[in-house]
């Protein structure tokens, strides 16, 4: 399967039959190029301008916005529910993580997570091949945050989102502070990355995508 990064919290994932899944797309006030991408599938995991500009995703996609769990043109999902904060989303509230199962990949979209998972959220989410997880701060969980949830979920392959680049005027913070507490980072030229299941060795992976 392929992930491609579009800035922010928004990726588009394409299975090796061509079904497109595309996560929390943004308008074009967050500074990022909106992208012009088709979807089978859209996922918003909370509505802030940020995350849920569904009319600029072209086709017809299915939308989901809930927790639960669907099957779509073949590619299972489950909505976890979770907060945008570390008060029980008194702050800004809800917000759902999304894992999805693609060509036998579990991939888990950890939206703008404001808090550490609970035992519960951790069992419910299960397994993790693949985490896109915030890392910036002030919205959400913050570089130490976010490798505590790295430890929590134990995934081969970590992608950062939700952080400070030139594109960004967001008061958060740049990759740099996560990966120097998480020890690694490896920079790709790419907006995407393809992988398969055979790719994820035994050692976790921290891959930083660049954005259009």
């Amino acid at each position: 399967m392929k992930i491609r990064w579009f800035g922010h919290a928004c990726f588009l994932f394409e299975s090796k039959d061509g079904t497109k899944i595309v996560t929390d797309p943004f308008d074009g006030s967050v500074g990022y190029k909106v992208p012009k991408i088709e979807a089978d599938i859209l996922t918003v995991s909370h509505d802030h301008y940020d995350h849920n500009y569904v009319e600029g995703v072209q086709g017809d996609p299915q939308i989901i916005r809930s927790e639960g769990e669907f099957e779509v043109c073949g590619i299972k999902i489950k909505g976890v529910s979770a907060f945008h904060d570390e008060v029980k989303g008194e702050k800004r509230g809800s917000i759902i993580i999304y894992v999805f199962e693609i060509d036998g990949l579990k991939i888990c979209h950890l939206s703008d997570l404001g808090h550490l998972l609970s035992k519960a959220q951790i069992e419910e989410i299960g397994k993790v091949d693949v985490l896109l997880t915030p890392v910036g701060g002030t919205f959400t969980i913050d570089a130490e945050g976010a490798v505590a949830v790295v430890e929590q979920l134990s995934p081969k392959l970590v992608i950062p989102m939700h952080y400070k680049t030139p594109a960004v005027s967001m008061p958060i913070d740049p990759v740099d502070d996560f990966t120097e507490k998480i020890g690694q980072g490896r920079q790709l030229d790419s907006t995407s990355i393809d992988i398969t299941k055979e790719d994820l060795g035994d050692e976790m992976q921290v891959v930083i995508l660049n954005y259009e």
